[in-house]
């Protein structure tokens, strides 16, 4: 990745974060057209400040969007934002912490043909791709896809000199269990619950949209 401040500030609602939800909206947004159904409901696993979803939401007006967080205290940002975009397609944020499953939505839930996650496991330990495969697997359509987009590791190598600077700040300066996980331990993790990697697709930046779907 370039152009990494010097001091990253993590928190869903810090300006480092926006700046990042700007400059990679739009790569991502392209992959999702191609992705999703005409029409159906979307799940975003921590949605932070709600600005990826409030601005893919327009560009699906046939998509019910279901932003949702472990951190309650975004939810009055997701909101706001929601209401600033008039967003009648992006629903309440709900409560999913992804390190504690009695917050994970239960096999009856209501069902996703889309679940997807953005910039989230260079920020959190690798354990979060257990919870991500098994909200996968209770809640996804039988056609549905799950999409992680971010910065990854490749069978244990960094794609570019760049992405090993950006791992190693991260977790020097946040926790070592950060950093950027590798594609082969979050395949591992879904494969036990029967989600499969089918497609790694390459965005700029370094970074890739890896899309998963039921074995």
């Amino acid at each position: 990745m370039t152009g990494v401040q010097s001091v990253i500030d993590l928190y869903p609602l810090s300006s480092y974060v926006d700046w990042a939800a700007k400059r990679n909206r739009d790569p991502i947004l392209d992959v999702f057209k191609q992705l999703f159904p005409p029409s159906g409901d979307a799940l975003e696993l921590a949605s932070g400040s709600g600005a990826h979803i409030n601005y893919f939401a327009p560009h699906f007006p046939h998509i019910r969007f279901q932003p949702s967080d472990y951190d309650k205290g975004v939810f009055a940002a997701i909101r706001q934002m929601q209401a600033e975009n008039a967003n009648a397609n992006v629903w309440d944020p709900v409560h999913i912490d992804l390190a504690k499953p009695e917050t994970w939505p239960g096999a009856k839930a209501h069902r996703y043909d889309v679940i997807f996650a953005i910039n989230l496991f260079q920020v959190a330990p690798i354990a979060i791709a257990e919870g991500v495969a098994e909200i996968a697997a209770r809640v996804l359509t039988e056609t549905g896809f799950l999409a992680i987009y971010g910065p990854f590791k490749v069978d244990g190598k960094y794609t570019a000199p760049s992405d090993e600077a950006f791992d190693q700040e991260l977790r020097a300066a946040n926790a070592p269990e950060w950093g950027l996980k590798d594609v082969r331990d979050i395949e591992k993790a879904a494969n036990k619950h029967g989600i499969v990697l089918t497609r790694r697709l390459a965005l700029p930046a370094n970074n890739f949209v890896l899309v998963f779907g039921r074995s």
